[in-house]
């Protein structure tokens, strides 16, 4: 009955959601009006049945399970894969990644979770296992997959105090929801006691870590910051990863105040998402920075380069001396650490991290991470880690050390998951 209940209010917001994203998402970024008929459970007929299927919901769910995929791909040599998200620059990530494998490997947008759409997803793959990354949690597409005798796993699964609140508010659709799960590999203890809380058996629940942890630099990566530091040259350099409007110009400010002290100091900002190159561009130009783009010729006399490029961040990471990761000075919760304790480059962040609470703890514990209040504190400790190689070097090693000491979350996720599908 919940479902169904579920189901129809959905169905009612049909004509809402389609206007949002062919409508107002499609104006900001037109990729949304790509591949529309995907959003309704249409597949290709060259996909292949009996699949796995993975769901990353966007870039950052994808650059998170790329380890994954890989060792799945390298685990199941003949196995067809489909890989799903939910977002145009997720679908650019798992192309450039996966598009020109040899594989038999399908990427396409999950459907909406209308019932009309999920069912017809399902019976036309009639995949083998479902795989979903973090809380993709979809009544809808739980439940058909069921039905299908096709068995459900949530990978990497993360559950805030916030998002569990929320979730409790809908208890009985929450209980359904966690009726369909037969295994959930979780970061820590407490997510995990919060999922058992909304109604998950706790035999199903296998505390793993976080797969985000999982994550090195290949040979061909450090070349390539060879090559973009040698671009560079010996200057200061730090970089501000995936930020977003107003924080953009939070951290134009903080380097403004930089350059007074640092003349010679590069920064590089990376915008989160590719609607506001632009936009960041025309705040770079207004505010009287000497600047060049990542997609263009370098200028080496570059006080700023915007990063207007994707899948680069983590090789950007590692040119800088010290990185800030945005959506922390703004309450957007934070994004992903990891990629630049990856380059042993050390972090800065504001004090919204909620999103990544299982994570930033233990980095601030072993000194790999700094938090700052502001654009003016984040210029003062930019300063005093820019002029001192030494320090930055050590917050670098300790965001390392961080990163090491908590691997392994791939290799128990990847037995959980061998384990269903062979059953």
């Amino acid at each position: 009955m919940i479902r169904h209940l579920y189901s129809l209010l959905l169905l009612a917001l049909c004509p809402v959601i389609v206007l949002y994203l062919y409508v107002i998402r499609g104006k900001k970024n037109p990729l949304y009006k790509a591949h529309f008929s995907e959003r309704f459970g249409s597949v290709a007929k060259s996909s292949a049945e009996q699949a796995v299927i993975i769901h990353c919901a966007s870039v950052g769910e994808v650059l998170a399970a790329t380890p994954l995929i890989q060792a799945l791909l390298k685990e199941h040599p003949n196995a067809p894969f489909v890989l799903t998200c939910n977002t145009p620059t997720g679908r650019e990530q798992l192309t450039q990644q996966f598009g020109n494998s040899a594989r038999d490997i399908t990427i396409c947008y999950l459907p909406i979770d209308f019932a009309f759409a999920t069912r017809r997803f399902i019976r036309q793959l009639r995949p083998k296992v479902l795989l979903v990354l973090e809380t993709e949690l979809w009544p809808n597409l739980f439940y058909y997959a069921r039905h299908a005798h096709c068995p459900v796993a949530v990978i990497n699964a993360r559950l805030s105090e916030k998002s569990f609140a929320g979730y409790q508010k809908v208890a009985p659709l929450s209980r359904f929801i966690m009726s369909q799960i037969d295994m959930l590999a979780s970061h820590n203890q407490d997510d995990a006691a919060r999922f058992v809380k909304l109604g998950l058996a706790q035999d199903k629940v296998t505390v793993t870590g976080s797969i985000k942890f999982d994550i090195a630099l290949d040979d061909s990566q450090q070349d390539k910051i060879n090559d973009i530091k040698a671009q560079l040259g010996m200057r200061p350099v730090w970089v501000a990863g995936s930020t977003h409007p107003i924080e953009h110009e939070q951290v134009l400010a903080a380097h403004q105040q930089l350059l007074t002290q640092l003349p010679d100091a590069l920064l590089i900002i990376a915008p989160r998402h590719p609607e506001q190159f632009d936009k960041v561009a025309a705040l770079i130009e207004a505010q009287g920075f000497s600047y060049s783009r990542r997609s263009q010729t370098y200028t080496v006399s570059s006080e700023v380069l915007l990063a207007d490029t994707l899948g680069e961040l983590k090789l950007l990471y590692g040119c800088g001396q010290i990185a800030y990761i945005g959506g922390s000075l703004i309450e957007r919760g934070g994004h992903n650490p990891l990629e630049a304790a990856a380059c042993s480059v050390g972090v800065l962040t504001g004090p919204h991290t909620y999103n990544f609470a299982h994570i930033y703890p233990e980095l601030f514990a072993l000194q790999g991470a700094i938090e700052v209040a502001d654009s003016r504190q984040l210029a003062d400790t930019l300063f005093a880690y820019l002029s001192s190689a030494q320090r930055a070097t050590e917050l670098g090693t300790q965001a390392q050390a961080c990163l090491a000491r908590n691997q392994g979350a791939i290799a128990r996720s990847i037995t959980m998951i061998n384990s269903l599908l062979e059953k």
